[in-house]
């Protein structure tokens, strides 16, 4: 334990180095224009790993965004383990909202006095993959068990094409423990295991009464108006505590873990006097129950309207599915509660976007005792929460899918306050540190 300790001190201002140094790369995979910077990324990715004396090398599938595979062996007869992280990153969106430029990696302190590196991408997930690195250097060419590395370049886009990679590389990604290092931790001092994830479906819907606009006043009060139509649709989704109302779903009991108020309102920047809405646990409700959101309509703008009825209104809804739940089950749920909701006759177009499954993860046998016990001891002696997650990493279905004998551990370098996604995106460095200790220890208590 000492000696790990001693050699995360030894390696971190390299790795960080390294880190920053691929955060400046804007691998933004749902911007065709920077394909060549994914694919910069991907080869970034395979110098680090090349350097540590990994056989490596870059693969796609059919067009889709380069991912890289790696191998170092263990001693013979150890056991292997694939590392998972991704090098693709979200949009930044409008720069005005960032208090940093954010591809130029930052370090600064945030609001409660720590120290974080501010940058897209710096946590989500190229830390992760930093993470992955760190372990290997570390170890160097001592490993205790078998590694291969996975670095995915399309999981912000949906992972379209990872079921195609899986199964041309299966044998060579084949492991006994697969660590995906894409999640977070439940605060900062307290570690935890990802075991339950919730799915996705999002929908779009149009509501139709008019082959084409009319005036409001000559036939309001007469014709049904597509924007009320659509709204009392909208208002059927939920009852009236909030709960989603769409009959079929799946719901299930979460973990014992208490989320404290004022931090739930702190973290979700609910202003002081909203209520919240569903019933049950807090982490029921953001776990293991389904939630339903409308996040996008077209409608004319209050600025320039006209008195004129508008012939159709259309909304997407996304609806997080509960984990024991499939798609294909929510999706006609969904459908069915849309076509019987609809009100005056007006007719309805329901188009699914995309889906993903839900996960739930049997987190018992001798790899989650040794996560649990690496955790344990790179916290100080805090153990780890089996912590569940509202949002959605299909993929992760997809390894359970591919490889069903192997462990499957969903770990991260991610917080309540890392902002992914979204601006002023940062990693948490004395958290960081800590990351960096229990992937090694991990690792040596596979081996």
């Amino acid at each position: 334990m000492t000696d790990l300790r001693a050699r995360v001190s030894d390696v971190l201002p390299g790795i960080r180095r390294d880190l920053e140094d691929l955060v400046r790369i804007e691998s933004v995979s749902a911007d065709p224009a920077r394909a060549a910077e994914v694919q910069r990324s991907a080869e970034a990715v395979k110098a680090l790993l090349d350097a540590e004396g990994c056989e490596t090398r870059i693969v796609s599938h059919e067009g889709g965004a380069p991912a890289v595979i790696a191998h170092k062996a263990g001693p013979e007869g150890a056991p292997t383990v694939l590392l998972y992280a991704h090098h693709d990153v979200q949009p930044e969106n409008d720069h005005a909202d960032w208090d940093s430029p954010p591809f130029e990696p930052t370090a600064r302190e945030d609001g409660r006095g720590d120290l974080r590196l501010f940058a897209r991408g710096a946590a989500d997930d190229k830390a992760g993959i930093a993470a992955h690195l760190a372990a290997l250097r570390i170890f160097g060419d001592d490993l205790p068990v078998s590694v291969t590395l996975f670095i995915e370049g399309e999981e912000e886009v949906g992972s379209e094409t990872l079921p195609d990679l899986l199964k041309a590389h299966q044998a060579e990604l084949a492991a006994d423990v697969i660590v995906i290092a894409d999640s977070g931790n439940w605060d900062i001092g307290e570690p935890a295991l990802t075991t339950s994830l919730r799915g996705l479906v999002r929908a779009d819907v149009e509501v139709r009464t008019l082959t084409h606009a009319v005036h409001s006043g000559m036939w309001g009060g007469l014709v049904p108006d597509s924007l009320m139509a659509l709204s009392r649709l909208i208002t059927s989704l939920h009852d009236d505590e909030g709960n989603v109302a769409v009959a079929g779903l799946h719901a299930g009991p979460a973990a014992d873990v208490v989320y404290p108020e004022e931090r739930l309102r702190a973290e979700s920047g609910a202003t002081a006097d909203v209520e919240w809405i569903g019933s049950g646990s807090v982490v029921e409700r953001l776990w293991t129950k389904p939630s339903l959101s409308i996040t996008g309509l077209d409608a004319p703008k209050v600025d320039g309207a006209s008195n004129t009825l508008v012939p159709a209104a259309r909304c997407r809804i996304s609806m997080r599915i509960a984990p024991g739940d499939t798609t294909a089950n929510a999706v006609e749920c969904l459908r069915r509660h849309v076509e019987a909701h609809v009100p005056w006759g007006a007719s309805v177009d329901f188009t699914v976007v995309d889906t993903g499954e839900a996960t739930a993860i049997d987190a018992t046998g001798p790899a989650y005792d040794a996560a649990r016990a690496a955790f344990t001891e790179a916290w100080d002696g805090t153990a780890p929460v089996d912590m569940g997650v509202g949002g959605s990493i299909p993929f992760i279905a997809e390894f359970l899918e591919a490889f069903p004998q192997a462990s499957v551990l969903v770990t991260g370098v991610e917080d309540p306050d890392t902002r992914a996604h979204g601006a002023n995106e940062g990693l948490h460095l004395a958290e960081f540190e800590k990351v960096l200790l229990a992937e090694a220890l991990l690792l040596q208590h596979l081996g």
